[in-house]
C-alpha cells in the first residue's frame, strides 16, 4: 500500500520500505516495528522522510482548534505560545477567527504591564470584531489614555453588539458629560442606555435605573419601580455570587445570616443586609482592575513630581480631577467637578449612583461625617448632664 507521501508498507507483516531507504524487520509477534512502538511505548515517532500529520490537517479544522483554545485561554501567554510553534501555526493563529474567540481572561492586562505591544494585541482582538476587547480597550484610552474620540467609539461599537458593561458605560459617560463640559450631560439618553443594559441583566445598571426611577433623574419618577428594580439587581447579585461559590468549589460563608457571618469573621458586603444576607464582594471587572492600578501608580508618581505652590488643572493632567470613592471603580473625573459628592459630607465623590450604593453599605456608611458628630454630640452630652 502506498501513501501520499509515497512510502511503502507491506501488508504481510514483513519488511516496512520507507522512501526506499531504510528497512526494518517483523517484530517476533509479527507486527511491524512502528505498530511495536505505537503499543510498546505509548507514543508515535515520526519516521525520517514520512508524512507529517499537521500538514495533512485542513486549514478550517485548525482554525476550529486554535479557536477552541482562545475561547478557552486563561492568559494572553496561552495565544502567544501557539505562534512560537512552528510556521504553519503562526500563520493561522494571527487569523481574525482565534481573535475574535479570545476570552476575557486572554484579554485581562495589567496596568504594570501595559506597553505598545499589549495595546496593539488588544486592538487586533477589537478589529476582529471581539467585543470584550472594544470594551477593555475602550475604556483604557477614554479614562486613562485620554484618547475620549476613539475610546469612545469602541465602547461604542461594544454596545451595538449587545456587550451590557459596555452599555453601562455609555450611559455613565451620558449622566456625566464625560469628554465634555456640563451642558453636554444627557440624562435621558443615559436612562435609555441604562435600561439596555439592565434588561441584559447588568447589576450596576439595574441599581442604577431603580435609584433613577425613585429620584425622577432621567425618567418619570415610579419609586415602586424603582424598588422592584433594585430588589432585582440584589437577586441577580445572589445568583452570580452563587454560581461563583459553586464553580470554584468553595463553602459559600456568606450564605450564612448577617449576624452569624459576622461572628463567625466571614467578611463581605452586606448589599443583601435588608434581607439577612451577607454577600462577599464580587471581583472587579478586568478594565476597572486596571483603571484601578494605573491610577494608583500615576498617583505616586504625581505626589512624588508635584511642586509646592502649583495646582491642578482641567485640561488633562489634572491634580485636581478626582477619582470615584468606590474603590473597584477606577473611573476619573474628565473636567472638574464631574463627580457628584455625598450630600452629607462632601467628602466622597461618586460616577454614578450605583457606585455610591455599594461605596455606602461597603464603607463609607461607617465614614461619613455626621457619625463623629453624634458621637461628639453624645459626648458633649454626657459631659453636660448634671450630676
Amino acid at each position: 500500500m502506498r501513501t501520499r507521501s509515497g512510502s511503502l508498507y507491506s501488508n504481510n507483516g514483513g519488511e516496512v520500505s520507507v522512501g526506499q531507504k531504510r528497512k526494518r524487520t517483523a517484530s517476533p509477534m509479527g507486527h511491524s516495528a512502528v505498530a511495536g512502538e505505537c503499543a510498546g511505548g505509548g507514543r508515535r515517532k515520526r519516521l525520517a522522510g514520512g508524512p507529517d500529520y499537521l500538514d495533512v490537517l485542513p486549514d478550517d479544522l485548525v482554525l476550529s482548534i486554535l479557536s477552541k483554545l482562545a475561547a478557552s485561554a486563561s492568559a494572553p501567554s496561552d495565544l502567544l505560545s501557539v505562534h512560537l510553534t512552528c510556521k504553519r501555526l503562526n500563520e493561522l493563529g494571527g487569523h481574525d477567527m482565534v481573535f475574535a474567540k479570545a476570552s476575557a481572561a486572554s484579554l485581562a492586562v495589567k496596568a504594570a504591564a501595559w506597553s505598545e505591544p499589549a495595546q496593539r494585541f488588544l486592538k487586533r482582538c477589537a478589529d476582529a470584531g471581539n467585543l470584550e476587547a472594544c470594551y477593555i480597550l475602550g475604556m483604557i484610552r477614554f479614562y486613562c489614555l485620554g484618547s475620549r474620540s476613539s475610546g469612545a467609539a469602541l465602547l461604542a461599537r461594544a454596545a451595538v453588539g449587545g456587550h451590557a458593561a459596555a452599555l453601562y458605560s455609555l450611559a455613565v459617560i451620558q449622566f456625566n458629560g464625560s469628554g465634555g463640559a456640563k451642558s453636554d450631560r444627557d440624562l435621558r439618553a443615559g436612562a435609555a442606555l441604562c435600561a439596555r443594559a439592565a434588561a441584559l441583566g447588568h447589576v450596576d445598571a439595574l441599581r442604577e435605573l431603580g435609584h433613577c426611577l425613585q429620584d425622577g433623574y432621567g425618567v418619570r419618577r415610579d419609586p415602586a419601580e424603582g424598588r422592584r428594580l433594585l430588589v432585582a439587581a440584589n437577586a441577580r447579585e445572589l445568583t452570580l455570587a452563587l454560581a461563583a461559590a459553586a464553580a470554584s468549589r468553595h463553602p459559600f460563608a456568606a450564605a450564612l445570616p448577617l449576624g452569624a457571618a459576622a461572628a463567625a469573621g466571614a467578611g463581605g458586603c452586606p448589599l443583601l443586609s435588608d434581607f439577612g444576607w451577607s454577600l462577599p464582594e464580587a471581583e472587579p471587572h478586568a478594565a476597572n482592575q486596571f483603571m484601578v492600578d494605573w491610577w494608583a501608580s500615576r498617583g505616586a508618581q504625581a505626589a512624588a513630581a508635584k511642586k509646592p505652590g502649583t495646582g491642578g488643572d482641567s485640561d488633562g493632567d489634572g491634580a485636581e480631577l478626582r477619582l470615584c470613592s468606590h474603590v473597584r471603580c477606577g473611573r476619573r473625573e474628565t473636567r472638574r467637578h464631574e463627580f457628584r459628592r455625598c450630600s452629607v459630607c462632601g467628602a466622597a465623590n461618586y460616577c454614578s449612583r450605583a457606585c455610591q450604593a455599594l461605596d455606602w453599605k461597603r464603607a463609607h456608611k461607617a465614614q461619613c461625617v455626621p457619625m463623629d458628630r453624634w458621637l461628639l454630640a453624645a459626648a458633649n452630652a454626657g459631659e453636660a448632664a448634671p450630676q
